[in-house]
């Protein structure tokens, strides 16, 4: 039976990428000179985070203004950023900011995935298997339709379609 696999998984490589050069620039820009501004990134098994450190709530925003044009640039979708974390106070006059990478559906927006699917009046189906969506079906061209359904319906996810089986 033919099925594919969504997930919300984002580049590894792009991603350490576009922090290194965000890093490098950061580093270089008249700016931020005897600044501590930099970004860090942590990977804790399927976890990842970000810490972007600055002297300022101002120059936060500027660090996250180059790293978001590097993310861009190597092709790595900003919506994997969770940025609503709120800016931290790092003791003396510094400030940091924690940013969270999204790596697998949660359970609410699996389950939207799946609802999308079952009113889709397609002739798949989609089940929950940990943070991933199977869809399967009978035919190969219902499964395309689910695909192009799925990045229509919904924007709000980075989705990408893997593990595609005949």
């Amino acid at each position: 039976m033919p099925s594919f696999d969504t997930v919300l998984e984002p580049d590894l490589v792009e991603l350490r990428n576009a922090v290194d050069q965000a890093t490098k620039e950061i580093g270089t820009r008249f700016d931020f000179k005897g600044s501590s501004a930099r970004i860090e990134l942590t990977e804790k098994g399927k976890d990842r985070e970000m810490v972007l450190h600055a002297d300022s709530d101002f120059q936060i925003a500027q660090v996250t203004d180059v790293l978001l044009a590097k993310l861009s640039k190597r092709g790595v979708d900003v919506r994997f950023l969770d940025l609503s974390a709120k800016i931290e106070k790092a003791g003396g006059d510094k400030v940091r900011q924690p940013v969270k990478v999204k790596t697998g559906i949660d359970s609410d927006n699996a389950k939207k995935i799946q609802s999308l699917v079952k009113q889709s009046k397609l002739k798949v189906q989609a089940q929950i298997q940990g943070d991933v969506v199977r869809v399967s079906g009978t035919k190969r061209d219902d499964l395309q339709a689910a695909i192009q359904m799925l990045k229509k319906s919904v924007d709000d996810l980075p989705l990408t379609f893997t593990n595609f089986r005949e």
